[in-house]
């Protein structure tokens, strides 16, 4: 299949304003799931709290992230053309659902807020988020969906 070579709608210098915040979502709730593991191992409430912020930070810029993903994908015809773009946004919907979940889960107190449920919705939502992150790679990849060759 050819690449869409398609712009992004929302772009900043030319680089998709997306694809620049969807990494600080993947990086908050990646350390959610590192720092829940820490609580559980060592119940020590810095982790619980660590755990809460970085569901915060990773709900803000995803929501951004979010938002500027539908924008693109509702202006672009040619990326809802792609076969990974329907897989892509549910599942980057999915990923903050879990993790709104998550977070109201870990606004409990202590031991309970994390061990087990909110381990466990943390690495679903990691498990979710990386094979939501697959089919962006792949739309950037193979499809060129929000890529520019400049001469």
């Amino acid at each position: 299949m050819a690449p869409l070579q398609t712009r992004s709608a929302v772009a900043v210098g030319g680089q998709p304003i997306h694809a620049m915040l969807v990494q600080f979502p993947v990086v908050c709730f990646t350390l959610t799931l590192l720092t829940d593991i820490a609580y559980w191992w060592t119940v020590n409430l810095m982790w619980q709290n660590f755990s809460s912020w970085l569901l915060f930070a990773g709900l803000v810029f995803g929501v951004l992230a979010v938002l500027a993903g539908i924008i693109d994908f509702a202006v672009r015809p040619a990326i809802r053309a792609s076969r990974p773009a329907w897989p892509h946004a549910i599942g980057s919907i999915v990923v903050l659902a879990l993790a709104l979940l998550n977070s109201l889960v870990h606004a409990g107190d202590g031991w309970t807020a994390v061990v087990p449920w909110g381990l466990t919705l943390s690495a679903v939502t990691v498990i979710v988020m990386i094979v939501t992150d697959w089919f962006g790679r792949s739309m950037a990849y193979r499809h060129g969906a929000g890529v520019s060759y400049h001469a």
